[in-house]
């Protein structure tokens, strides 16, 4: 059985360098460092600017490795969605962005996998709580009032029938 070591990383998509963290974390295994920023750039690509959690298995033996690519943090993709540089120092009294019901679900269909939620409806209300904590409007309201309105049903059309 070989010896498997891994390396958890937080990386800017598609962004890798072999300077820190990656060079002196894979540094010492000895393996091709550039191959391996190379692969994780090609495997981010599509996550540009944000940050993305990285898996690096090496196989410490043959010094083969395999990259595995997480889910951007819900916060990096409302960011993303909205184009801002990064969510509001102070959230309740400095509002940086509004999203839409549809930019929400966007990030939902993304984030689904990684979320506790069983339903979309739960899953937006995910979404919602870190637009509070970020000084994101959703609709032009505060994210509660939008989190009480998906109770209600008002948002019903906009998540799938079998759901509602």
């Amino acid at each position: 059985m070989t010896e498997k070591k891994i390396v958890d990383l937080l990386v800017s998509g598609g962004q890798a360098t072999a300077g820190p963290p990656l060079g002196p974390a894979l540094g010492p295994l000895g393996i091709n460092t550039m191959a391996v920023v190379n692969k994780i750039n090609e495997l981010t690509k599509d996550y540009a600017g944000m940050k993305v959690p990285v898996r690096v298995s090496v196989d410490v033996e043959n010094k083969e490795f395999e990259v595995s690519v997480g889910t951007p943090t819900t916060p990096a993709l409302i960011v993303s969605e909205l184009k801002l540089e990064k969510g509001s120092a102070t959230p309740n009294t400095e509002k940086v962005g509004d999203l839409t019901m549809e930019q929400v679900l966007r990030i939902v269909k993304i984030k689904q996998p990684a979320l506790l939620a069983n339903t979309t409806q739960a899953a937006a209300k995910e979404v919602l709580g870190s637009c509070v904590s970020m000084g994101v409007t959703v609709e032009g309201k505060d994210p509660r009032e939008v989190q009480k309105e998906i109770d209600q049903g008002k948002y019903a059309k906009v998540f799938s029938p079998d759901e509602s």
